[in-house]
C-alpha cells in the first residue's frame, strides 16, 4: 500500500475490505479499482500540470465499466470534480454540460468514441481530451505525493433533466456523498457478503449512489451491464457469476415492466425457473418514477417481492423510503431516513439535510431561489403524508400538477387509474393550455391490441371526477423517455 497517498474521502482503502470482488471485465481488471484510480490520479495530474487539480471540474464519457469507476476515484484522489456524461446524448448535450461545467478536461473511451470525442473537441478547443489508454504515469510520477482531500470539497456535478429549462449541475461535496452513501448503507442493510446486478446508467444519482457507491462503501460485489436484456438479467437472477449468487437488484418501473414480459414470453419450465431464482434475492428497490400499483402487484405474484420504492432526486440523494423491514406499502415512498427533515410547504414537499447539495453550479441566483431561509431545498414536487406518517408523491409543480377549470389534477393520479384499464398499456398525462379551461386534461395513451378509445372516458368517469378526466386523447405506439426512463412530459405536450 502506497503511504503518501491520502485516503480516500469517504470511503475506507479498497484493499482493507474483505469481500471485494468486481466482476467487471477490462484491463484495471487484474490490478483492482485502489491501485487503478492511483495510478489515474497521477496521470492527471501530470497531463494537467498540477500537484492538485483544486475542484478543476473533469468530465467522463465511459460505458459502463470498471474503466469508468477507475475515472471516478481517479478524478477524486487528484482533487477534482467529477462531471460524469451521459453515454446516450447527442453532441450538442455533452457540449452543453461541458461549457456549463467550465471542464478542464474529458475523459474518454477511445474504442467507442474516438471519432465523436475528436469533432467534439473541435468545439472546445479549450478542453483536454484525454483518452483512457493514454493515461498512464510516466515513471518519475509513479511515487508522487496525492493532495489530500477533505468532506468540505466538491466532488461531483451531475445535470438536472431540466423539466423548468436548460439543465443545471447539482454540485455535491464529499461530505454530501458520504452522507447519501452511510444511510443507504444502514437503512437497506448493505454489507460485504452482497452481490449487485447493474443495470443502471451512471449519470444519475440513483445509478452512482444507489448502487454503485454503496456497493463499493460496503465491499460487496458488482456486476455492471452497459445494455439492458430482460433475459439475460432473468438468467444472471439464476446462475449469478462465477459461484455468486446476485442478492441486489434496483431499477426504475419501465425495467421491471420489461422483465414482467420477458417473463410471460418465456416457456413454462423458465418461468418456474425465473421466479424461483428471483425470490431468493434479498432487496429489489424501483425508484426516478413513479411506480404502477399493477407492475408492483404483478411483480409480487412473480417473485414475492414487494419492490421497496423510496423517493429522491439530483439534488438530494434518497430523502424517503420504505422500509427494509416492516410494511411498504403501495403508491407510497415510504417515511423520511435518518438524517433528512421532510416537510410539507404549500403543498410542496421540502428537505433539509446532510444529504442535500451545495449549489447550482455558476448558478447562485437559481441556487438562492431554490432554498428557503430557513435551509430547506424545495423540491418542486407535490405530495401528501398519511397520519402514520407515509408519504405520496403527487408529482411535480410544474408538470404533473395541472390546473383545470379552478381545479387543481394530479397527473399521475390520472395515469394510474388508466393503468387499471385492462386495454391500456401505458399512459401519460399533461395540461395543454387552454384560453377557458387553464389546462385541458390530456392523454397519450399505448391501448394493447385490437383495443380502441370508445370505452376509456365512460370507465375513467366511473371512478374519477369528471374534471380530472381527459378531454383530449392520442393513441401512440410509445412515449418518450429520457435515459432514466422517465416519459418526457414536454415532448408528449408537443404531440397535443
Amino acid at each position: 500500500m502506497d503511504s503518501n497517498r491520502p485516503p480516500p474521502a469517504w470511503a475506507p482503502p479498497l484493499e482493507q475490505r474483505s469481500g471485494t470482488l468486481w466482476d467487471i471485465r477490462g484491463p484495471h481488471s487484474s490490478q483492482g479499482l485502489d491501485a487503478g484510480a492511483t495510478r489515474m490520479a497521477r496521470a492527471l495530474l501530470e497531463r494537467l500540470g498540477r500537484e492538485d487539480l483544486a475542484e478543476s471540474r473533469v468530465a467522463y464519457w465511459i460505458p459502463s465499466s470498471l474503466e469508468y469507476v477507475v475515472a471516478q476515484w481517479g478524478v477524486w484522489r487528484a482533487g477534482g470534480v467529477t462531471v460524469p456524461l451521459c453515454t446516450a446524448h447527442p453532441l450538442p448535450e455533452l457540449e452543453y454540460a461541458i461549457r456549463d461545467s467550465r471542464c478542464s478536461a474529458v475523459l474518454f473511451d477511445r474504442e467507442a468514441w474516438g471519432a465523436t470525442a475528436a469533432e467534439l473537441a473541435l468545439h472546445l478547443p479549450e478542453v483536454a481530451f484525454l483518452p483512457l489508454d493514454e493515461l498512464v504515469p510516466s515513471p518519475g510520477f509513479e511515487l508522487v505525493r496525492l493532495p489530500a482531500v477533505g468532506l468540505e470539497r466538491r466532488a461531483q456535478i451531475l445535470y438536472t433533466s431540466g423539466t423548468t429549462g436548460k439543465p443545471k449541475g447539482a454540485v455535491t461535496t464529499h461530505a454530501n456523498l458520504l452522507a447519501q452513501v452511510q444511510v443507504l448503507l444502514e437503512e437497506w442493510g448493505w454489507n460485504s457478503n452482497d452481490f449487485a446486478l447493474h443495470v443502471l446508467p451512471l449519470h444519475h444519482t440513483h445509478g452512482i449512489i444507489n448502487v454503485l457507491s454503496c456497493a463499493i462503501a460496503a465491499g460487496a460485489s458488482i456486476e455492471l451491464f452497459q445494455k439492458f436484456d430482460a433475459r439475460q438479467i432473468w438468467e444472471r437472477f439464476c446462475s449469478g457469476r462465477e459461484g455468486r449468487l446476485p442478492t441486489v437488484f434496483m431499477a426504475v418501473p419501465t425495467i421491471y415492466s420489461k422483465l414482467i414480459e420477458a417473463h410471460a414470453h418465456a416457456a413454462p419450465e423458465d418461468q418456474k425457473r425465473y421466479s424461483e431464482a428471483a425470490r431468493r434475492l434479498r432487496l429489489m428497490v424501483s425508484g426516478s418514477a413513479a411506480l404502477p400499483i399493477p407492475v408492483l402487484e404483478k411483480w409480487r405474484d412473480l417473485t414475492g417481492h414487494t419492490l421497496l420504492e423510496r423517493y429522491g432526486m439530483t439534488e438530494i440523494g434518497m430523502a424517503l423510503s420504505n422500509p427494509l423491514q416492516g410494511e411498504r406499502r403501495p403508491g407510497t415512498v415510504g417515511k423520511p431516513l435518518p438524517g433528512s427533515e421532510v416537510r410539507l410547504q404549500d403543498g410542496e414537499i421540502q428537505v433539509r439535510g446532510p444529504s442535500v447539495f451545495l449549489e447550482y453550479f455558476g448558478k447562485p441566483d437559481a441556487t438562492a431561489e431554490s432554498f428557503t431561509e430557513d435551509g430547506f431545498f424545495k423540491t418542486g414536487d407535490a405530495g401528501e403524508v398519511s397520519g402514520d406518517g407515509y408519504w405520496k408523491i403527487l408529482g411535480r409543480n410544474s408538470v404533473d400538477i395541472l390546473k383545470t377549470g379552478g381545479y387543481k389534477v394530479s397527473a399521475l393520479e390520472v395515469e394510474a387509474e388508466l393503468r387499471l384499464h385492462p386495454d391500456v398499456s401505458d399512459v401519460c398525462v399533461v395540461g395543454v393550455p387552454d384560453p377557458e379551461w387553464g389546462e385541458r386534461v390530456a392523454a397519450a395513451v399505448i391501448l394493447r391490441e385490437r383495443a380502441t378509445l370508445e370505452d376509456l372516458e365512460p370507465w375513467l368517469r366511473a371512478r374519477l371526477a369528471a374534471y380530472k378526466v381527459p378531454r383530449l386523447w392520442k393513441v401512440v405506439s410509445e412515449l418518450p423517455r429520457n435515459a432514466m426512463g422517465k416519459v418526457t412530459k414536454k415532448a408528449v405536450l408537443d404531440w397535443f
